[in-house]
């Protein structure tokens, strides 16, 4: 196995990544969402589909797999800290 992918924690930290990206991904996009509706003085629809809903999906998806990314550099840095550790 090559060091890169034998370095241990580096799973729980990409898929933490991934779920706290996502999450902030979503919270992205609603604040557009309400940003957009106030200026607008009506609400987003994106219920029938179109390119509206794939940008607001695809917003979501880069942040999870930004929020991936980081959390897989920052289990690969050397004097990473174990599990539960201070």
């Amino acid at each position: 196995m090559t060091p890169h992918t034998s370095t241990p924690g580096r799973a729980p930290a990409a898929a933490t990544g991934f779920l706290v990206g996502g999450a902030a991904g979503f919270l992205l996009t609603e604040a557009v969402a309400v940003l957009v509706s106030l200026a607008l003085g009506e609400p987003l629809d994106v219920g029938g589909g179109g390119p509206l809903r794939a940008v607001l999906v695809a917003a979501v998806l880069l942040c999870a797999l930004a929020g991936a990314l980081v959390g897989l550099h920052r289990a690969s840095r050397p004097g990473a800290r174990p599990e539960g550790g201070r």
